[in-house]
């Protein structure tokens, strides 16, 4: 079936975040004292969302007051400093033009929730150019639960086995892949060095955005 849409997973995949992380997490370490950690350090646990970089950063039991204390603090750092220095990954710019001239809508379907992923979208202009942001706020069930590519789907109005969902999370491919969508793993985003896209069963695996033109040209041809 012809190619209608492209979705995106946020950070990782359409957008590299991490170095707003990374200065969250070395600002509230500088606040306590504490040396700057090595920035692949925090990069390498951004997928597993703020538990996992505060874990990294703080010797702290994740069960305790004082792990949530830091938690929290780490969010409300995050909401003040989450569109500073994220900026789209290198290539995405050339694709989501590519995107735009074919006349195919895109969308985001993110796990971050709305309260950043939102002005995130605003502040790199991408909120106008873009036809749907889905985040949690949206749905029943998150990643890997096809509920959020449902309802993309659903707004932009075409049928799953019409879209690409693109991602850098095995939640992302068994989401797309519950939802029944056609799936392409990228290996550029923040995966975790024990982890493997091409385990996943994504449609296809790729390791830059420009390389994902290619496969969009397959798509639309439906060869």
């Amino acid at each position: 079936m012809r190619l209608r849409a492209v979705l995106f997973d946020m950070d990782g995949t359409l957008l590299d975040s991490a170095p707003d992380f990374i200065a969250v997490t070395q600002a509230m370490r500088s606040a306590r004292g504490l040396p700057p950690l090595a920035d692949k350090a925090i990069r390498d646990q951004v997928s597993g969302g703020a538990r996992a970089m505060v874990a990294c950063a703080f010797a702290e039991d994740p069960d305790s007051a004082a792990f949530e204390t830091l938690r929290q603090e780490f969010l409300e750092r995050y909401q003040e400093h989450c569109a500073v220095l994220t900026r789209p990954f290198d290539g995405i710019e050339a694709l989501l033009a590519d995107i735009e001239q074919a006349r195919l809508p895109w969308g985001v379907a993110t796990n971050k929730p709305l309260r950043y992923a939102e002005p995130i979208m605003h502040r790199l202009n991408l909120a106008e150019r873009s036809a749907v942001l889905v985040c949690p706020d949206h749905v029943a069930l998150s990643k890997p639960a096809p509920d959020m590519l449902l309802l993309a789907c659903e707004k932009i109005g075409v049928q799953p086995q019409e879209v690409l969902f693109i991602g850098d999370d095995e939640r992302d491919i068994e989401s797309g892949r519950a939802a029944g969508c056609r799936t392409a793993a990228v290996t550029y985003g923040y995966i975790h060095p024990e982890d493997n896209p091409r385990n996943w069963g994504a449609d296809v695996v790729v390791d830059h955005p420009l390389e994902l033109r290619a496969v969009l040209d397959q798509a639309l041809c439906s060869c």
